[in-house]
């Protein structure tokens, strides 16, 4: 049995590892690592560069809320949101879909929303047959009736897949929102709808789109509660 391992009481005391087979690789030298001051500058730079982005958004709070009736008028109508995005803006898109579909705060009945990201079947079909510049293209094309909203997240704004999803959600009659950051890219020239986080940095622009989507649900789950 490996010897018991302690936390050193400061970085001078760190004890030797080598000892620990589950350790001996983790860690340079069998030595516990002493902190980088340095990553703890950048990462106390993120936190500001995050709060900054956060109060830069009170300049678009009239987009956002304009964007929460957008929804609130579709679902009134009947309509169903769709959403879609890459990576990161997956799970964004993915996160938003789930505050309507659950809730955000408060118990009210589910709202009609679906996430373009989430059938690996359909989206391999998509990409293999054809190209992935149509994986949601095509789904849009399927699904999409006038009425919809269909709701794309990006950091750059010129992923060919998101323009192509946004061009073919136009085309099928749906209202569009692009969650974008800089000038919105490419993509800006399908959408109806701008949200552009006010940040360069994907990172920023990413927590930017979280707290836009909060808002939104915020806003919407009151409706829906009421």
């Amino acid at each position: 049995m490996p010897d018991p391992i302690y936390l050193p009481a400061s970085p001078s005391e760190a004890i030797p590892i080598s000892r620990h087979p589950s350790l001996r690789d983790a860690v340079p030298n069998g030595r516990a690592s002493t902190p980088d001051t340095g990553l703890a500058s950048v990462l106390a730079e993120q936190v500001e560069a995050h709060i900054s982005a956060a109060r830069n958004l009170t300049a678009l709070l009239p987009a956002v809320e304009a964007a929460a009736d957008l929804l609130i008028e579709a679902f009134t109508r009947g309509g169903t949101l769709y959403t879609l995005g890459n990576g990161g803006s997956a799970a964004d898109a993915q996160h938003l879909t789930g505050e309507l579909v659950g809730h955000y705060k408060r118990d009210r009945r589910p709202l009609p929303a679906v996430t373009l990201t989430t059938d690996a079947t359909v989206m391999t079909c998509i990409a293999n047959d054809y190209s992935y510049e149509d994986v949601f293209a095509r789904q849009i094309r399927a699904l999409v009736h006038a009425g919809d909203v269909v709701a794309a997240f990006t950091t750059s704004g010129n992923s060919p897949n998101v323009v192509s999803a946004l061009e073919a959600a136009q085309t099928s009659g749906a209202v569009t929102v692009l969650f974008g950051g800089g000038d919105g890219g490419a993509a800006a020239k399908f959408a109806d709808r701008l949200l552009l986080s006010p940040s360069s940095e994907t990172p920023r622009i990413q927590e930017i789109h979280t707290l836009m989507l909060h808002m939104i649900s915020e806003k919407v789950d009151a409706w829906a509660a009421a």
